[in-house]
């Protein structure tokens, strides 16, 4: 399953509405035939889905194997056939799955289906690996709206600019790159209109060819900015959105964004922070200290009036990059 899981880590970004799927087939053990498994992962919409994919590279081996699936088997007809008609196609005996896809069209139809055709099946396999990797999905069909990323980069002292609005570049080349995939592992990138006016950003992912997440000219996310666009601005072509945030995020879910990443400036940062609409903070925290109360800090806007208010979060991972810090917080209680 943790294979399943490498292979649709590769196609992330490439898939919405889609989820990303990995799957992973294991022949038998029987005479004549290869030994070794093969592997698929979901291409983008409208191209076979990641099971379909590791039966093809199969075979005829696939027969009286085991499918390795890291999110449960549709079982409708949508851009492609079932995946379900697939699999019992090719006379899989065991799937193993990782979790049951929420999504209205299926959850549990597929894992039924399967085992009202005799396929033997097993849900939960690697399933805290499979479920962080899947939770921008899981969100976006269980509330309709996307996986809200904030990314923040900061000195240690908590500032994103001087007092003279200079920023670039706080952090350092590894830092950078690691926030272009996360840019590309995103559909949509939104910033606000000030930001636009003062930095003029194109918001395009920008890696070397041959980064596993290279992405070419058609393949950037969307660029959201929130307000008005100057005329001539960098970031053009761009979708502008105004009110609420909620419904914001309402209107890119019901464009088939699954995962948004939200990079400022401090203004929209703390809206989205203050509205609890981020699922997943993003930091990274460069060596430096600006060592005044006069830089311009992560976020602009009232915070938690007394420590008892004060926001606390879970800390996912930390990870060093070059002579910078990445931190993953995510909210607490949230798995």
């Amino acid at each position: 399953m943790l294979r399943a899981v490498e292979a649709a880590e590769r196609v992330r970004g490439r898939t919405s509405p889609n989820p990303w799927v990995g799957a992973v087939l294991v022949p038998p053990p029987a005479a004549g035939l290869p030994s070794g498994w093969t592997t698929g992962a979901t291409a983008p919409p409208g191209g076979p889905h990641a099971e379909v994919a590791a039966l093809d590279a199969a075979g005829g081996r696939a027969r009286g194997g085991t499918l390795y699936v890291t999110l449960e088997p549709c079982s409708y007809q949508g851009r492609t056939p079932p995946c379900v008609d697939a699999i019992r196609a090719a006379g899989v005996r065991r799937v193993v799955v990782g979790m049951t896809d929420p999504d209205p069209q299926v959850d549990g139809r597929g894992i039924a289906a399967l085992r009202a055709a005799g396929v033997e099946v097993e849900v939960g396999a690697a399933a805290d690996a499979v479920a962080e990797q899947l939770a921008p999905y899981a969100t976006h069909r269980r509330t309709g709206r996307p996986w809200v990323v904030l990314k923040l980069a900061a000195t240690l002292d908590g500032r994103i600019a001087a007092p003279d609005g200079s920023s670039r570049w706080i952090t350092g080349d590894e830092a950078r790159l690691d926030a272009h995939r996360l840019r590309a592992v995103s559909d949509a990138v939104i910033v606000g209109a000030g930001t636009v006016r003062a930095d003029d950003p194109a918001l395009t992912v920008r890696l070397p060819e041959g980064d596993p997440c290279f992405r070419g000219p058609d393949e950037q996310p969307a660029r959201v900015v929130l307000g008005t666009v100057p005329d001539g601005a960098a970031v053009l072509p761009a979708v502008e959105l105004s009110g609420p945030l909620e419904g914001v995020l309402d209107d890119l879910g019901a464009r088939g964004l699954v995962q948004v990443l939200v990079e400022g400036g401090s203004r929209v940062a703390h809206d989205f922070h203050a509205g609890g609409l981020v699922d997943r903070y993003v930091l990274y925290l460069a060596p430096a200290l600006f060592g005044g109360d006069d830089a311009r800090p992560l976020f602009a806007g009232p915070g938690a009036a007394t420590i008892d208010d004060l926001w606390r979060g879970e800390v996912r991972s930390v990870t060093s990059l070059g002579g910078d810090v990445r931190v993953d917080l995510a909210p607490s209680g949230t798995g």
